[in-house]
């Protein structure tokens, strides 16, 4: 089940705590385990629906080398350019993306009150393998973020894609919740310049990366692209699929 596939109970079952279809699972990385839409369940840490290998699947170092090379484009960069966080996937539930990303991503489901308050509840955050309790301890990272995207092609988009993308919660690794500190550590920053302090989370992370490279099209300059190149090496088991956003 994907982490995000409880989302639309929201729309009827305000009153319940949490997802309850969603099981409280670890990865090996110890971050919540996650999947797609059952259809379209693939063999890697970082599925994505859609494109993958015959198996389901494209090794990390393989999937590296379907990204684009090009230096990184030199235009003026606004935050307020990607539009976030919009109402969510479910309209009318009073909860945004953030919320809804936080309700997904719960290993112990929060209790939603009036406003889409959120109360109660326990997050793992996998960059640093740091257990936080308190909705407002954690911070909703776009794994690529909205300045490296802005570089790495978002700057041609219409607002309306930029807006998608910061909203993406139809791909389960786009957004990730952790905690404040890891997340302004990193802060624009690509994989050449900071990686997750926690060991465990650093394939994981790579698959991330890349899956949300390749979903949204966006390229990489030839430092990130040798980084990458280089640390996917280390991980000879990482596959992922992706599915490329509309």
């Amino acid at each position: 089940m994907s982490r995000l596939a409880c989302i639309p109970v929201l729309a009827v079952l305000l009153t319940v705590t949490g997802c309850a279809g969603l099981p409280n699972v670890e990865t090996s990385d110890g971050r919540p385990a996650v999947t797609t839409a059952p259809e379209a369940a693939g063999s890697g840490s970082a599925a994505v629906d859609g494109v993958g290998g015959a198996d389901g699947g494209l090794a990390l170092v393989q999937a590296v080398e379907q990204l684009t090379v090009k230096p990184e484009a030199r235009v003026a960069y606004s935050r307020s350019a990607f539009r976030h966080w919009n109402a969510g996937l479910v309209e009318g539930d009073g909860c945004d993306t953030r919320a809804e990303l936080l309700i997904a991503e719960a290993v112990e489901k929060p209790t939603l009150g009036d406003g889409c308050k959120l109360t109660g509840g326990q997050w793992l955050s996998y960059y640093d393998e740091v257990t936080v309790t308190s909705a407002p301890g954690l911070d909703v990272d776009h794994m690529v973020p909205l300045e490296e995207a802005w570089s790495s092609g978002a700057h041609a988009w219409t607002a309306e894609r930029r807006e998608a993308y910061a909203n993406d919660l139809d791909a389960p690794r786009s957004l990730v919740a952790v905690t404040a500190k890891t997340n302004r550590s990193k802060g624009k920053r690509d994989i050449a310049e900071w990686l997750p302090p926690a060991t465990s989370a650093l394939c994981t992370y790579l698959e991330d990366w890349t899956a949300t490279k390749l979903r949204w099209n966006l390229t990489i300059d030839q430092t990130e692209h040798d980084a990458l190149a280089a640390r996917a090496n280390n991980c000879p088991d990482s596959t992922i699929t992706y599915k490329p956003a509309p």
